[in-house]
């Protein structure tokens, strides 16, 4: 039947079925998780289900990955529409030719997929294709990791829900999930392309694996054991606002104009003091339930406030006063989002950043974030994109960070890393080889709207929890605010879209896992073995083409 349907088609419905695994606008269903074990079959059958001695076979192999993926990250980032034409303010035909651009660009890894692929099966026999597909889509992925430095929601982190599944990331980090959903596939894709009496083994085989591997998402591990206290506050700043607070607010008690700096800091302090808040025990947005607990347990330890479009900058006097206040109303460390600027001479740098206080209130030292959004916090290119520029109030301004460094902080340390470095799991691990306990990820996800990439980003950094199993404090301007165990659940979460504050109980944990102290071993021997495969289908390649252009000889008999 497959060979009767359009390899194009195929390819599209692929696309389509495995953005069903991934958050379309919130939550992820757990019946949706399914799509990740047959999404890709489809266009395997597209790639594989072809006569080889068809005209411009390999060519036409390489169009269907293209296509697929194509088609595939235009609808998972069609976030990217909303972000240039609401906050960008560009047309919406030029808003919708980036997000089409994006898809082109980012669908050349799976241009390049269907081409070995395509190569493999031609000069090495269709097993050995079929063999080849995990191991080159994990290479693949890496690949991508090095190329365009986005690996956004990459297949493994749609079963960030499934405990079973997920103990492979402190392994092999979140390729080892990606090569087994991959290696699923690929027998639903062998037993629909078999002679009739190995189909229904194949079937059978890729149907029980499917099961089996759902069934993980009913098996929870125990619970993470708490010892400490941290309240995060989500300020919900507008992100189109002016948030300079440079006015003044008449005050009816007091009879007189006040600073309007001097009003929203105080309720910024007042709110982080509070030890004890209702909570989310689980996701927002679903049937969670929410808990109003008893006000007992721990003390605080660490307050902590987001990357947001705030007017906190690290060397202004009154940002220093307040942080002062802040520590000795709580009695805690902090963490605090906010500008930090270096001078050397006339040079400028200026950092998205982090700064670090202890709890007498001095300054301990600051995290500068180290990697950048492209075309927001540094612009490539900048002649061709220079529309950037007006994305956000010091769009394509920002100067890296050079370091990750370690904070100790009422006896334990912690690691900290900005909003979008969450999606890079090699950097990340790298935190907790320093030395860190705890990992801290202050993010303004204000910039999507109620999109699909608040979720996409919270569920990529649910899985940097679970590769370095640590408890993950995730602090956001608009959501979402949550505590994450090492096992990446969502223990304590806000609701979206509120001024609040989160007090959550948390743990610390200082064993290293072998992905935390190894990084992608697992990816790099894919990757070798791919290239072992093509090496093999190259040289059957070169021996076939000798073949046909060697004259014939006459025999020796």
């Amino acid at each position: 039947m497959h060979r009767r349907l359009n390899p194009y088609l195929l390819s599209l419905l692929s696309a389509v079925c495995l953005n069903f695994c991934f958050p379309l606008g919130g939550p992820v269903p757990a019946y949706r998780i399914l799509f990740a074990f047959v999404g890709v079959g489809p266009l395997l059958l597209a790639l594989l289900g072809r006569p080889i001695d068809q005209p411009g076979y390999v060519k036409q192999s390489l169009l269907l990955g293209w296509c697929f993926g194509t088609v595939w990250y235009s609808i998972n980032c069609y976030w990217i529409y909303q972000t240039m034409f609401f906050y960008g303010g560009l047309p919406a035909p030029v808003s919708a030719a980036i997000l089409l651009l994006y898809g082109i660009l980012m669908g050349m890894y799976y241009a390049l997929f269907g081409l070995l692929i395509g190569l493999l099966r031609k000069h090495s026999g269709l097993a050995a294709a079929l063999v080849a597909v995990p191991f080159l889509w994990v290479a693949i992925d890496l690949l991508g990791v090095v190329a365009f430095r986005v690996p956004w929601d990459q297949l493994g982190y749609s079963q960030v829900g499934n405990p079973a599944l997920t103990s492979l990331a402190p392994w092999t980090g979140v390729y080892g999930i990606t090569f087994l959903l991959l290696a699923v596939n690929t027998l639903f894709a062998a037993g629909a392309l078999a002679a009739p009496p190995r189909r229904k083994v194949l079937l059978g085989a890729g149907l029980a694996a499917a099961v089996l591997l759902q069934a993980g998402t009913l098996w929870q591990p125990a619970a993470a054991p708490v010892t400490t206290r941290a309240v995060l506050l989500q300020e919900n700043l507008n992100v189109k606002g002016d948030n300079s607070w440079s006015g003044s607010v008449w005050d009816p008690q007091a009879g007189r104009y006040i600073e309007e700096w001097d009003v929203n800091t105080a309720r910024y302090v007042r709110t982080s003091a509070q030890s004890c808040t209702p909570y989310i025990a689980g996701m927002p947005e679903t049937n969670a339930p929410v808990v109003s607990p008893e006000c007992d347990g721990p003390a605080i330890s660490l307050v902590i406030w987001p990357e947001a479009p705030s007017s906190f900058s690290e060397r202004d006097a009154r940002f220093q006063g307040l942080m002062r206040n802040l520590t000795r109303t709580t009695g805690a460390a902090a963490i605090v989002g906010n500008l930090a600027i270096d001078t050397r001479g006339t040079h400028v740098d200026l950092y998205n950043a982090a700064s670090v206080f202890g709890a007498d209130g001095a300054r301990v030292g600051r995290y500068a974030k180290v990697h950048l959004v492209p075309w927001g916090e540094y612009i490539p290119f900048q002649k061709l994109f220079s529309f950037a520029h007006g994305l956000t109030r010091n769009a394509g301004r920002f100067t890296h960070g050079w370091s990750r460094p370690v904070f100790r902080l009422q006896g334990h340390r912690y690691g900290i890393f900005i909003c979008y470095e969450s999606i890079f799991a090699d950097e990340i691990r790298q935190f907790a080889g320093n030395g860190a306990e705890v990992l801290v990820n202050i993010s303004d996800d204000g910039w999507y709207g109620d999109t699909s990439a608040p979720w996409q980003h919270l569920n990529m950094a649910r899985m940097r929890a679970i590769e370095n199993r640590r408890w993950l404090l995730r602090d956001t301007n608009t959501g979402i605010t949550a505590a994450i165990d090492p096992y990446g659940r969502i223990t304590q979460s806000a609701p979206r879209h509120v001024f609040t504050s989160l007090a959550v109980q948390y743990g610390v944990r200082n064993d290293l896992t072998f992905y935390t102290r190894y990084g992608d071993i697992f990816a790099l021997l894919c990757g070798i073995l791919s290239l072992a495969m093509l090496a093999r289908a190259a040289r059957v390649a070169i021996r076939q083409t000798t073949r046909r252009r060697k004259p014939n000889e006459p025999s020796a008999i």
